[in-house]
């Protein structure tokens, strides 16, 4: 994130003003870190032990952690970050130390449900993962040009950021790809886990930069720790004679079927558009700022003559 907002001030600078003026003409970081440390001092975060929907499951977050609710999180994930709008998120976790933007915005992690189905695993220990990590790439690239139809960014998985792991005791899974949107240079990570219930399972997805992946393995396990289903919603509450079982197995959890019936055009990077949305906004106060100067000085000079 901190490589994201550096090349932002970079692009200002270059795209902007390629002319002779002063450091304080060009960019004025003040305003612009007044304008984040607002955004970051509307929301409100939660602590501690936290229910998720209802009832449905628990979230227990440590003291290096902290919560935001589902209706701020929507605000967050479409108005500043730039997702498509959806009701399916129950909340974001983040470190305690991080902004929701901003040079101190590490990780999130978004948290929603799926009613697919109880997941049948026996097919954990059958995958092969590089052959599924070929079939992942290859549906990625298919919808390529429906997602540029549809204005966003050309999306590529580059590989495994991190082999997936079925934990069968806990019944929980997890695993990072690594992703690249368009001609940007910085990489994201997608980190996801999955904790399964009865007739469903819990997503924890964790977005960031790529560089941020040290740090997400050295928490990971914190995070997949903090949440569990509640008694009557456990993956050993499933009863055969009625609950609805996913057409799907493990494999098919990782290769993200199951997004299909939302379309796989609305993953993009969490990010960008903060970014290019602060460039354009940026860039018109500044250019009429400087530029308005500029033509205020011609009429001047025209006067003059």
């Amino acid at each position: 994130m901190k490589k994201l907002t550096t090349l932002f001030f970079f692009a200002i600078c270059t795209l902007a003003f390629a002319q002779e003026t002063n450091n304080e003409e060009i960019f004025d970081e003040i305003a612009y870190q007044k304008q984040v440390d607002s955004i970051n001092d509307s929301f409100e975060y939660q602590h501690g032990k936290i229910d998720i929907s209802d009832g449905l499951a628990t979230l227990n977050i440590g003291e290096n952690y902290k919560f935001l609710d589902a209706e701020q999180s929507k605000r967050l994930l479409s108005d500043i970050w730039g997702n498509p709008p959806s009701d399916d998120t129950l909340g974001l976790i983040l470190p305690k130390s991080n902004d929701a933007i901003g040079v101190n915005m590490i990780y999130a992690v978004e948290i929603t449900y799926s009613d697919e189905g109880h997941i049948k695993d026996g097919d954990a220990e059958d995958i092969d993962y590089d052959e599924l990590l070929e079939g992942m790439q290859k549906d990625a690239n298919d919808v390529n040009p429906e997602r540029v139809k549809l204005g966003y960014p050309e999306l590529h998985l580059v590989g495994w950021a991190a082999t997936p792991f079925y934990d069968q005791e806990n019944k929980k899974l997890h695993w990072a790809k690594e992703l690249q949107f368009g001609d940007n240079e910085m990489n994201t990570l997608n980190y996801n886990i999955r904790v399964l219930g009865r007739e469903g399972y819990l997503n924890l997805n964790v977005i960031a930069d790529i560089d941020a992946l040290p740090i997400v393995k050295k928490d990971v396990n914190q995070i997949i720790e903090s949440v569990s289903f509640n008694k009557g919603n456990t993956y050993a509450d499933f009863d055969e004679s009625f609950d609805k079982v996913a057409a799907y197995g493990i494999g098919g959890l990782i290769a993200g079927k199951v997004l299909a019936k939302v379309g796989a055009f609305a993953l993009i990077l969490k990010f960008w558009k903060f970014i290019a949305l602060g460039a354009v906004a940026l860039f018109s106060a500044f250019k009429n700022k400087i530029f308005g100067r500029k033509e205020e000085n011609d009429v001047a000079e025209q006067d003059e003559e």
